[in-house]
């Protein structure tokens, strides 16, 4: 019997050593945080005094199950080969790259895929940044190298791009990084999702934000969700803000997870991310990007627009973005962007107008030096003194009126919500796990009296007073007002002016800073060249260190 029972075990040892046990990626393992937030309670920036990190909904492990194979077979050295040809490159240096045969669509993905697995799980690079990738985009990448000769025909086709988790994409979940929506799968991509696609781009997954586009609770930290836990800033883990609400979008750029991603701004929802995570963000004119497909604040002021590395690559993007909606209100057919020949574009002749509240501010003093000496005119201003006084009720009366036409037109058929009240009911059930910091300004909504008919007249004054904030264009004959990150983003939102920032460097501390052109409404054109030009001459940008 125990000579049966010896040769049976050297069977299956045989056997394990022929065939070996299954490999494994490394997986993730949630830790106790309570030191790390302890630390963090003394932060001069009272919004950093963060309640939790890590999400108590989502398991990243997750995330890389459909790409295991692929993954394992993936190694360190193809991805130290593929770096130069990837890390910081523009949209079309990469497409150079597959053309010449040094890459392909699939090796592209794979790297992101990668380098999201290889930083997003270790406890100490980890950022955030996802909440959810594509399962199919591996399958899809494949595709788009065999029909690569047939069907290139923009440069964003075979580019993974991430979206900001408010718009909708199939097959994964819009969560607006809320758990009342962790379960919200629409049967239809956004209407600016269908662009991307049809010029080839491929959706590489969904990242975090700030809940409910920041417009949820009161004083909360920038770039937290129940769903995604706490967006860190790859330039400072724990130590720098990380902008909002489309937090995920600027540090997932920032740190190369991406060729680009998307964001979506009300009110300096994109400035805000990018300059404090030194990217170049565009938030359009109301209504040059579609919002149909996306999880509203207001219908009078959303909008979607490009998050990248570089101009170029912004141009690129907001290029197969625009496209009339005719479901959008404020739809209408842009113009096609054009981005050949933005690398040519300089500063000489241009005539810039700051606003002198910032002219005490090094690094735009610095970037101002620069703008003269490349030949432009900069005239400084004091814009008159205007309060926008209704704006925040503004977006109150839209969000209360506007989400439950989102639920109503665009969710999942089953999604159990038809308010505001709704969201707040469930969140009421489990407030530590589901609205640490409160839910304050959704209750605020819930309290609106006024409709969005009975608010009109408010609203064009609004507005009317927000573009009067810029007569210095018209009064000095400006290409652009010059402003600092998202600090006169309310004004050029309710005005439906775009705005464009650009990395102009980084404060004694590392902290990022951009320099923002804002221009009149269907100027994107003309910021992009702005922005080109001053890029050129700036060249500011760094990579984060501990991403490099």
């Amino acid at each position: 019997m125990r000579s049966t029972n010896f040769l049976i075990l050297s069977i299956v040892f045989f056997l394990m050593a022929c065939h070996g046990e299954e490999k494994q990626l490394d997986p993730w393992v949630s830790y106790d945080e309570t030191e790390e937030l302890q630390a963090n309670q003394d932060h001069p920036v009272k919004r950093m005094r963060f309640k939790r990190i890590q999400s108590q909904h989502s398991d990243r492990n997750t995330f890389f199950t459909p790409f295991k194979e692929a993954l394992l077979q993936f190694t360190e050295e193809e991805y130290n080969r593929l770096k130069p040809l990837i890390l910081e490159q523009d949209i079309l240096s990469i497409q150079t790259q597959v053309q010449q045969g040094n890459l392909t669509y699939e090796k592209l993905t794979l790297f992101y895929l990668y380098r999201i697995y290889l930083f997003e799980n270790k406890r100490d690079t980890y950022l955030n940044a996802i909440i959810a990738l594509n399962p199919e985009v591996l399958d899809q990448a494949r595709a788009h190298d065999k029909n690569r000769a047939q069907k290139l025909s923009h440069p964003l086709y075979g580019m993974p791009i991430l979206l900001k988790d408010n718009i909708n994409a199939i097959p994964m979940a819009t969560t607006a990084g809320a758990a009342a929506f962790k379960d919200n799968f629409p049967s239809d991509d956004a209407f600016l999702v269908k662009r991307l696609k049809a010029k080839g781009a491929l959706i590489l997954g969904k990242v975090n934000l700030s809940e409910w586009a920041y417009y949820f609770c009161q004083g909360c930290p920038l770039g937290y969700s129940a769903m995604g836990g706490q967006t860190l800033n790859p330039y400072g883990r724990k130590v720098f803000e990380t902008g909002g609400s489309s937090s995920g979008s600027g540090v997932a750029v920032a740190a190369n997870y991406a060729v680009a991603a998307i964001g979506s701004e009300t009110s300096g929802s994109i400035l805000s991310p990018s300059g404090k995570n030194s990217v170049v963000g565009l938030k359009p004119t109301i209504g040059a990007v579609s919002r149909s497909g996306v999880v509203p604040i207001s219908s009078t002021l959303d909008t979607a627009g490009p998050m990248t590395k570089n101009v170029l690559d912004n141009a690129i993007l907001m290029d197969a973005l625009v496209g009339e909606d005719q479901e959008d209100v404020y739809g209408y057919a842009s113009k096609p962007i054009a981005y050949q020949g933005l690398d040519t574009i300089r500063l000489k002749g241009k005539h810039l107008g700051v606003i002198r509240d910032f002219e005490e501010d090094s690094l735009l003093q610095n970037a101002i030096q620069r703008i003269k000496a490349a030949g432009a005119k900069v005239t400084f201003f004091d814009p008159p003194e205007v309060e926008l006084k209704l704006f925040r009720r503004l977006l109150d009366v839209d969000m209360r009126a506007d989400l439950p036409k989102y639920i109503q037109n665009h969710a999942a058929s089953n999604l159990p919500f038809d308010s505001v009240q709704d969201v707040i009911s469930f969140n009421q059930k489990d407030t530590l796990l589901h609205a640490p910091y409160g839910q304050e300004i959704f209750q605020r909504i819930a309290r609106e009296t006024l409709s969005q008919e009975e608010f009109s007249d408010e609203k064009q004054n609004l507005m009317r007073l927000a573009k009067s904030y810029f007569q210095a264009i018209d009064k000095y004959d400006l290409d652009a007002v010059v402003s600092i990150d998202n600090n006169t983003a309310s004004f050029a939102a309710a005005a439906h002016y775009p705005a464009l920032g650009v990395p102009m460097g980084y404060q004694s501390n590392g902290q990022p800073k951009n320099i923002t052109f804002i221009a009149p409404s269907r100027k994107e054109q003309q910021l992009l060249e702005l922005g080109a030009a001053f890029e050129h001459e700036m060249q500011a940008r760094k990579i984060p260190k501990l991403f490099q």
